[in-house]
């Protein structure tokens, strides 16, 4: 159960839960923008008609070119979706590249491989529909519906998850708050070991650039970072000393091979050599924003960088294994095989 404070003069003013008074404008808001969930996926179809005359809330396409079937709970029982988002998806798998393309393109007036470009920067994959997976959006999800599942990703690999929408009311305010029933992060891990090679044993990792984090800083006060959103900054939990990771920075490729030497901070928290982070010169200040909010706040692991490029010398090749995950292990041995060679990494 979620639970939202506002903090006034030093004291915390409780908000009040309560109904949506149209869930549709979550279907909206998602059409508009899925990183609402979490997602970095680009929206293809609304309302897609399925051949067995049924509808589909939302279809989205990732970096990968997976199809996510995006589906809001309504008026249905919560047993009842479970049961229909699997209806879905014995359909979506089935999709073929070109159908893909045909149903994008008449619900977005726009070439595909341009709305994918524009999103991701970067080419289209050649094949589309490799994988897809589910996702139930819904206020609330019976224990019996919570167990199927459950059941269905931890005992059989299938990429279904809920996430959950909240809206909370204090003086006029209204504010909405996203959670899932399991890690996202896991559910994706368990259904790419059905049609993925095995585990390199190493880590992929985003780096990131933007207005809250920089890549110089990082190869200079030896850490990689993520925040603005717990969805984002637990992903880092994943990496424990020991472990070795490859930095990647989308629209350019990767630019950094280290070993990492110690588990999540704050960025508040993180020592350089020469204190704390926060105290040292930094190309990009904005990684103290929101410092004080444990939600909002940048995370860092602190890493011993072996082998480093500056972003405009980026290392990739066509085909290279990209990912919109903060953390992701690396499984693509073109790619694995490609960065040993470059980051003069002996396996």
């Amino acid at each position: 159960m979620t639970t939202l404070f506002r903090v006034e003069n030093g004291k915390l003013v409780k908000a009040a839960p309560r109904p949506l008074s149209k869930e549709s404008l979550i279907e909206d808001w998602v059409a508009a923008d899925p990183g609402l969930l979490g997602l970095d996926a680009i929206i293809i179809g609304r309302q897609v008609v399925t051949d067995q005359g049924k509808y589909i809330d939302l279809l989205a396409l990732d970096r990968s070119g997976g199809l996510i079937i995006i589906e809001l709970k309504k008026d249905r029982t919560p047993r009842e979706i479970v049961a229909q988002v699997l209806d879905y998806a014995s359909w979506v798998r089935t999709l073929t590249t070109p159908q893909i393309y045909q149903l994008a393109e008449l619900y977005r007036e726009e070439r595909l491989s341009t709305i994918y470009q524009d999103h991701f920067d970067d080419r289209i994959p050649e094949r589309l529909n490799g994988s897809h997976s589910m996702l139930i959006v819904a206020s609330e999800l019976d224990p019996a519906s919570k167990r199927i599942v459950e059941y269905l990703s931890d005992e059989h690999g299938v990429a279904i998850n809920t996430a959950f929408f909240n809206v909370f009311e204090s003086d006029g305010q209204e504010w909405l708050t996203t959670d899932f029933l399991l890690d996202q992060a896991e559910v994706e891990e368990r259904s790419e070991r059905k049609v993925q090679p095995p585990w390199s044993g190493y880590y992929f990792v985003n780096v990131g650039q933007g207005d809250h984090r920089c890549w110089a800083d990082m190869v200079r006060y030896g850490f990689i970072a993520a925040g603005h959103g717990s969805f984002y900054s637990k992903r880092l939990d994943q990496l424990k000393p020991g472990d070795k990771i490859f930095a990647y920075q989308k629209g350019a490729g990767y630019v950094g091979y280290g070993v990492v030497t110690a588990a999540k901070v704050t960025a508040a928290e993180f020592q350089t050599s020469s204190g704390a982070l926060f105290e040292q010169l930094l190309d990009q200040p904005g990684i103290r924003d929101k410092a004080d909010d444990p939600e909002l706040a940048e995370y860092t692991v602190a890493v011993n960088w072996q082998k480093t490029f500056d972003i405009d010398d980026a290392q990739t090749f066509r085909g290279v294994f990209a990912n919109q995950n903060i953390v992701c292990k690396l499984r693509d041995q073109a790619t694995v095989d490609f960065l040993l060679e470059k980051f003069e990494v002996e396996d």
